[in-house]
C-alpha cells in the first residue's frame, strides 16, 4: 500500500468508494495509464458535482492520492470542511485569478504527487466540452510534469448540472477512460505556450471522454 494513503484517504476510500460502487455501476479503461509514481497532473471533464469521486477512484486502486480545488466557501462547512482538510485538498476562490493556488497545485506536482483539476471550470451539460480555461495549462507548464487526461460519463444521470433526482436506472453506469500522460513545453507566462496547451488538452480530454461514454453505453 502506497505511503500516500493515510488515514483519511483508507477511510474514504473505503466508505465512498463502497457507496459509489453499490449506487453506480463503474467501468474504467485506460487504468494502465495511471503513473505510478511521480507528480502529474491529472485533468477531467465536468459533467457532475460527483465527478472528482470518480476520477479519483481508479487512481486510489493503485495506491495514489490526488489533491484538487475546492471552492474555499466549501472548507467553511463543518462536515465538508472537515473532510476536504483531512484530505488535503486546496482552496480557491472563483474569480479570483490568483497564481497563489496555481503555483500550490505546481508544488504539489512536483514534489511527487497527482494533482487534479476540471479545467472546464464548471459543471456542464455534457456534449460538448465547455471551454478549457488556462489555468491547467498554466499548473502544468509551473510543474513542467505530464498532463492525464481522464474522460467520465454517466455521473450526470444521477447528479446533472440541474441537482440531484432519482429516476431511472437504479445504478447508472459511469465510464471512466483514462488516456496516456503527455510532456508539456513552454512557459507558464507566454500566452502562445499557454494557448497552445490548453487547446491539447482539451483535444486530449474530448477523445477521452469520447471513449468514457462508449463504455458507459454498453
Amino acid at each position: 500500500m502506497s505511503r500516500e494513503l493515510d488515514a483519511g484517504w483508507t477511510v474514504a476510500h473505503a466508505t465512498v468508494g463502497t457507496l459509489a460502487g453499490a449506487a453506480f455501476r463503474i467501468r474504467v479503461t485506460g487504468s494502465r495509464n495511471i503513473p505510478r509514481a511521480g507528480g502529474a497532473l491529472v485533468v477531467y471533464n465536468h459533467v457532475s458535482v460527483l465527478d472528482a469521486i470518480f476520477m479519483a477512484l481508479p487512481l486510489l486502486r493503485v495506491g495514489r492520492t490526488i489533491r484538487c480545488f475546492a471552492l474555499a466557501e466549501e472548507f467553511e462547512k463543518p462536515m465538508l470542511g472537515r473532510a476536504l482538510r483531512s484530505l488535503d485538498q486546496i482552496p480557491i476562490r472563483r474569480g479570483a485569478g490568483a497564481w497563489e493556488p496555481l503555483e500550490e497545485m505546481a508544488e504539489v506536482i512536483t514534489g511527487g504527487g497527482l494533482a487534479g483539476i476540471a479545467p472546464e471550470g464548471t459543471v456542464g451539460s455534457g456534449e460538448p466540452l465547455q471551454p478549457i480555461q488556462k489555468g491547467a495549462a498554466r499548473i502544468a507548464l509551473l510543474a513542467h510534469r505530464p498532463v492525464v487526461p481522464i474522460g467520465l460519463w454517466g455521473t450526470q444521470r444521477r447528479w446533472p448540472k440541474t441537482g440531484l433526482h432519482y429516476r431511472a436506472p437504479v445504478r447508472p453506469t459511469v465510464g471512466v477512460s483514462i488516456g496516456p500522460a503527455f510532456a508539456v513545453e513552454g512557459d507558464p507566462k507566454s500566452r502562445p505556450d499557454v494557448q497552445a496547451l490548453t487547446d491539447e488538452i482539451g483535444h486530449a480530454l474530448a477523445a477521452q471522454v469520447d471513449i468514457a461514454r462508449r463504455i458507459s453505453a454498453s
